[in-house]
């Protein structure tokens, strides 16, 4: 499972019942799909950068969760009949995990791979790479054209 991380602006005219159940009917939506609630952080009502069907606000929340990549299209379609919310974006969540491997196993970049080993000399590669001849130099010089 990847970890994923939804952000959701609701309008600000809904009211914080209806809001609320929002929030549990996606959270529900991630469950019963098989991912697994890591966090739901409300960050309150903001002011958007620009009037999104004349609103100039909205509450936002972020959920981060564990889903199968297959669970996220199903939540997509559910996301984008949802009246009640303005924007929504489910990014896929990158942050390390504290052993330094992404979570499908993978290294962070610039990072070395324990199960490697450490004796491999760079410097070898250098020797074995193939001489550049100057075209110039060569027999096969095509012909002068009259």
């Amino acid at each position: 499972m990847r970890r994923y991380e939804l952000m959701l602006v609701i309008r600000p005219d809904v009211p914080d019942d209806r809001s609320q159940a929002v929030i549990d009917r996606v959270t529900r939506q991630i469950v019963t799909s098989g991912g697994q609630i890591l966090k739901v952080a409300p960050w309150g009502r903001r002011r958007l950068a620009y009037p999104i069907d004349r609103h100039r606000d909205g509450s936002y929340h972020i959920i981060l969760f564990q889903a199968p990549p297959e669970a996220i299209i199903e939540l997509e379609r559910i996301l984008l009949i949802t009246e009640e919310l303005l924007r929504h974006l489910v990014t896929r969540d990158e942050r390390p995990l504290k052993s330094g491997r992404r979570e499908d196993g993978d290294m962070e970049p610039g990072e070395d791979d324990p199960d490697l080993p450490m004796d491999i000399d760079d410097d070898a590669d250098d020797d074995d790479a193939p001489e550049r001849i100057d075209e110039s130099e060569t027999e096969a010089a095509p012909a002068a054209i009259d």
